[in-house]
């Protein structure tokens, strides 16, 4: 990689971050889904997979080490390989707007699987159902997220990174 390429992968992991952080304090209205799709059409899957890589270890850094982050390090690079499956053949923000919300809806559920795995298939379960409300959230906001702020942040993005002469996808 050259040094171009590890730079914007540090700022795409810093706003992930930042992101994540910035809207903390809101149950299940994160925009980490959103980035995470932005930056794989933008980017291309490679360096939206390492700025993934870079977030989850960063939050494994803040937060500790517990069973989500293996989650984490699964869920975000499906999520990157889904939109950079998709991103082939459309890129319309309905289309990532329902993607964004089934991972909203999804995500306690994905996560049930590696409690169960741990703690017993019934602790999952209930784990997953006690989430339902907050993942119903989730999906919600993930949707409205991707609508509202698809077609504007890739547009400015793709404008200033040709003014810079950052190769995009």
């Amino acid at each position: 990689m050259k040094a171009r390429d590890i730079t914007l992968v540090a700022i795409l992991s810093a706003s992930l971050t930042a992101g994540k952080i910035v809207l903390m304090a809101i149950p299940n209205i994160e925009i980490v889904t959103f980035l995470m799709i932005a930056f794989t059409i933008l980017f291309g899957a490679r360096k939206a997979l390492l700025a993934a890589l870079v977030f989850v270890t960063t939050e494994v850094l803040m937060y500790g080490f517990g069973t989500w982050i293996l989650g984490y390090y699964i869920i975000w690079p499906v999520l990157i390989l889904l939109t950079h499956t998709i991103v082939k053949q459309t890129e319309s923000e309905y289309v990532f707007s329902v993607l964004a919300a089934i991972y909203g809806f999804l995500f306690g559920f994905f996560f049930a699987i590696f409690e169960s795995i741990f703690y017993g298939v019934s602790y999952g379960i209930a784990y997953w159902i006690s989430g339902i409300p907050f993942d119903i959230v989730h999906g919600i906001s993930n949707f409205i997220i991707v609508l509202v702020l698809f077609k504007p942040l890739i547009h400015s993005l793709r404008l200033i990174l040709s003014k810079w002469h950052v190769e995009t996808r």
